[in-house]
């Protein structure tokens, strides 16, 4: 028997299997959890993860929502190097060393 003060780590695909045992309701969310060793609190947030992710995933909305980041992300990347060669040519006609 584990000590009960190690926390396990469980690979996706563990995970997977669990939830759509809890998805199949053959059985009991007890029984499931019994059978795969876990917690029922855990197998619950698997299983709200991954309903919360299918309704995003038929809505569309993190493609888009990952590509607007991304832009975002391009666009402050961009003035960032226009600032900074900005402040260097500013350095650069004060006669302000670089260090």
């Amino acid at each position: 028997m584990m000590p009960s003060n190690i926390r396990r780590q469980h690979p996706a695909s563990f995970k997977t299997q669990v939830v759509l045992e809890l998805l199949k309701e053959g059985k009991t969310a007890a029984q499931v959890c019994s059978q795969y060793s876990i917690h029922p609190t855990q197998a619950g947030q698997w299983k709200a993860q991954v309903l919360s992710g299918m309704q995003n995933l038929l809505t569309g909305k993190p493609v888009a929502e990952l590509a607007k980041k991304d832009e975002l992300i391009q666009e402050l990347y961009r003035q960032i190097g226009q600032l900074k060669v900005e402040l260097d040519w500013l350095k650069k006609k004060m006669g302000v060393g670089f260090n």
